[in-house]
């Protein structure tokens, strides 16, 4: 019989992020985890040495097999084989490994293998020896896939989520990229993303990007000729945006509840909040792209690489959110 929609599993391509760092071992922690292996089929860039021994080295066992089936994780190998990397250091081997499986697991979604993808974390210095000089990995990605459309990094935690109509570049250069399209934009794609999250009819807050608003005009017109035109036209469309809000009292609203999402107008505008709200808990989702990225909001931290304390809060968030978007963008291909 046809699987139904409710009954059809989301199929994920999980990489082990940067080998240098805590990426393997959150991997098979995760992987370790019974429910996790009933949720989707599982596709892990690794082989089974390599799995074995990180298993092994935080006590865990991962149980695999040749094709999917449930409870069992499927090893597809690395996108990349050669000698092991040094740990807890930077270095082009390094940053070489993470880029071949990102390109395998994207040629997995091309494919037709999976429907989403998570990587554990990755280390920028050591991508960028190998030869990643993006702005950052959204826009790899999607130079990848040849993907032209609107992109932006959402970081999630816990009952909120933000997006940005500007990411990795100079503060100088923020405000000329602010206009009424580049805000429509964003909000559309926090509205979409959320929804696909399982929220019906999101609550979405817009920054504005001077003091106190602008306080109608005396301190920058950003929020008079771009901000509000971008708000308005989001609402003529049908989704419940509102602003623009001063960005200093934004987020408490949105702790208490009252947002399901923040638009913001640059990178840190709302980073700060989102971890200082829940550093722990973060998940960052490339955003607009054609299959859903997933990856938890921390670093690589090789001071702790080995030691078996590394939180798997955040990598357990990532693999749930990679799970629901999954299983969307699954539903919608078929």
């Amino acid at each position: 019989m046809p699987q139904t929609a409710a009954e059809v599993l989301p199929r994920i391509a999980l990489t082990m992020g940067d080998p240098a760092g805590i990426g393997p071992e959150l991997t098979a922690r995760l992987l370790a985890t019974p429910e996790n292996l009933h949720k989707a089929e599982v596709y892990v860039l690794t082989d089974a040495t390599e799995l074995k021994a990180v298993a092994a080295e935080v006590g865990v066992d991962v149980p695999v097999a040749d094709e999917p089936a449930p409870g069992h994780a499927v090893l597809v190998g690395s996108g990349l084989s050669g000698p092991p990397v040094q740990r807890r250091t930077v270095s082009k081997a390094a940053g070489e490994r993470v880029m071949a499986d990102l390109l395998k697991a994207l040629n997995l979604y091309r494919t037709g293998v999976v429907d989403a993808i998570m990587f554990t974390p990755l280390n920028k210095a050591s991508l960028h020896l190998a030869g990643m000089h993006e702005e950052d990995e959204l826009r790899w990605f999607a130079k990848n896939l040849g993907y032209q459309g609107t992109t932006s990094e959402l970081n999630f935690i816990p009952g909120l989520v933000t997006s940005r109509v500007t990411s990795h570049i100079p503060l100088k250069d923020v405000a000329a990229r602010i206009n009424a399209d580049s805000v429509l934009a964003a909000i559309r794609l926090l509205d979409d993303v959320l929804k696909g999250s399982g929220i019906p009819a999101p609550r979405i807050a817009v920054c504005a990007l001077n003091p106190h608003a602008g306080e109608n005009g005396k301190f920058g017109r950003e929020e008079i000729e771009h901000i509000t035109p971008g708000v308005e036209a989001a609402r003529a469309q049908g989704i419940e945006a509102t602003g623009p809000h001063p960005c200093d009292t934004v987020f408490i609203k949105a702790r208490n509840g009252d947002f399901d999402g923040v638009v913001t107008m640059y990178h840190d505008q709302g980073q700060i909040a989102m971890k200082l709200m829940g550093f722990d808990r973060g998940v960052t989702v490339q955003g607009g792209l054609p299959v859903p990225i997933a990856t938890p909001s921390h670093g690589t931290a090789f001071e702790i690489v080995g030691k078996g304390v590394a939180h798997l809060g955040p990598s357990q968030h990532a693999y749930d959110l990679a799970v629901a978007l999954g299983r969307r963008n699954r539903q919608n291909r078929r």
